[in-house]
């Protein structure tokens, strides 16, 4: 079984592609990540939990965010721009 950063790297030459999100939830490419991670992994905090630098960390449990996402919705978050950060486990996004 691949890990989710394995999952993450297979989708890298969609990486920041929006215009091949079929169905895309907003106009724009963050939006559309947030609102997809909203529904996979609902939560009522914020979305981004820290930054540095022009780089943002999002508030996404990604070990339970494994368990439930499909390859296609992670194709869609690398299309957004939504990156995999195997340093701190987690999601990130430059600004």
């Amino acid at each position: 079984m691949k890990t989710l950063s394995e999952r993450f790297e297979q989708f890298e030459d969609d990486y920041p592609d929006f215009k091949k999100v079929a169905k895309p939830l907003s106009q724009r490419a963050d939006l559309h990540a947030f609102m997809l991670l909203d529904k996979i992994q609902p939560s009522g905090g914020d979305m981004i939990s820290s930054s540095e630098h022009d780089e943002f960390y999002l508030s996404i449990d990604c070990d339970k965010l494994a368990e439930v996402i499909s390859d296609e919705q992670i194709q869609e978050l690398v299309c957004c721009g939504i990156r995999f950060d195997g340093e701190y486990d987690c999601l990130c996004m430059f600004a």
